[in-house]
């Protein structure tokens, strides 16, 4: 009986050995940095995941990337996972920036630092940090280019925006609205889609109550089909002067092709410029066979690599540089800023092929 004890208490031991093992180099509990994002339906989000892959490659930290397909309760358990494998930073991007509050307060609890990711986390004090593209500029240089190609005076202006649960939605809007409301006012745009917001063409500042006033007449809750309903529905309502020449603030890559293909199949819709942001691979064509007008191209590697740098001083203990703040509702959450460019036609190829973020193997009638 002792030597079969001794073997059971050998074996127990290698099983053990071997576990901790798979721990410390990450294959087994133990993560260092968990990465919670949105879903994988958006061709962003799945751009996002490959760029986290490429930036950890030669990390000596572990990580591990989870989805929460659209879901604030399914985000809920992916943190709560990550927490039982004992992460000491979390960044996410919230599906909605309110309701993950709970889930980063359980995070903060077990001492964890929080970084949000691209999306604002609101209305909580369990927020560190905020890595971002500066979304009111994306607004603002969204809302140039229609004010730029602009030709005349009453042209139809049809406004679309993000989901009302995402705080960036309202910041692309309100960037928008700064640049676009002088317009407005003199006559050189006409608001086509939105009641709430010819109540306030006079208002070059809005409260969050009224943007969200607006936002809920317009949302396309980021979704394509949404977007597409909702462009058919306006466009059948919209009267003669209404169409011709138009200009659409599209928020997204994704809303401003299905936006577009609906703008398209009018034949009272005699040309249309269109906006758009995260330089999708799909857009990009649109852009070069003019069907898309621009993109808001935010360079996710830059990105990526300011969150995991922050996350990794950190980890180091250090305390990241940040260059900006912002008001959650709760706190000033300190924040890095990336830099956005504006991609159309004309510069597709210097921005995109030649800074080596997509292949021109990628795509037709590239010049």
């Amino acid at each position: 009986m002792k030597k079969f004890k001794g073997l059971t208490f050998l074996v127990i031991l290698m099983v053990f050995t071997l576990v901790a093992a798979g721990c410390n180099n990450g294959g087994g509990n133990s993560v260092d940095v968990g990465i919670v994002l949105p879903t994988k339906d958006e061709p962003r989000w799945v751009q996002d995941e490959q760029r986290f892959k490429d930036a950890l490659a030669d990390s000596d930290y572990s990580t591990e990337i989870l989805f929460s397909q659209g879901s604030s309760a399914k985000e809920k358990e992916n943190v709560e996972a990550l927490l039982n494998k004992g992460i000491k930073v979390l960044i996410i991007t919230p599906h909605d920036g309110a309701a993950a509050a709970s889930a980063v307060e359980a995070a903060k609890k077990e001492g964890v630092t929080v970084i949000a990711y691209d999306r604002l986390i609101t209305d909580t004090d369990a927020v560190d940090y905020y890595v971002t593209f500066d979304s009111l500029a994306v607004g603002a240089a969204q809302a140039q280019y229609l004010v730029d190609n602009a030709d005349g005076s009453d042209v139809p202006l049809y406004l679309y925006a993000g989901a009302a649960s995402d705080n960036n939605a309202f910041l692309f809007f309100e960037g928008a609205w700064k640049v676009l409301q002088p317009k407005i006012a003199d006559g050189t745009f006409k608001i086509a889609n939105s009641s709430e917001a010819e109540a306030l063409k006079d208002s070059a500042d809005l409260s969050r109550d009224q943007l969200g006033k607006i936002i809920g007449q317009i949302t396309t809750n980021w979704d394509p089909n949404d977007a597409k309903n909702k462009a058919q529905t306006h466009l059948t309502a919209a009267a003669d002067n209404l169409k011709g020449n138009v200009s659409i603030l599209a928020p997204n890559d994704g809303t401003a092709r299905s936006i577009a293909d609906v703008f398209a199949s009018d034949s009272a819709i005699t040309d249309y410029f269109v906006t758009g942001q995260d330089a999708e691979k799909a857009s990009i064509q649109y852009i070069i066979d003019e069907q898309q007008s621009m993109t808001v191209f935010k360079d996710v590697r830059t990105l990526v690599k300011d969150a995991m740098g922050m996350a990794v001083e950190v980890l180091d203990g250090n305390t990241p540089k940040t260059t900006g703040s912002y008001d959650n509702g709760s706190v000033e959450v300190k924040a890095k800023q990336t830099d956005v460019i504006v991609v159309d036609k004309d510069n597709v190829k210097a921005e995109l092929i030649d800074s080596e973020y997509y292949e021109s193997s990628e795509f037709t009638g590239l010049e």
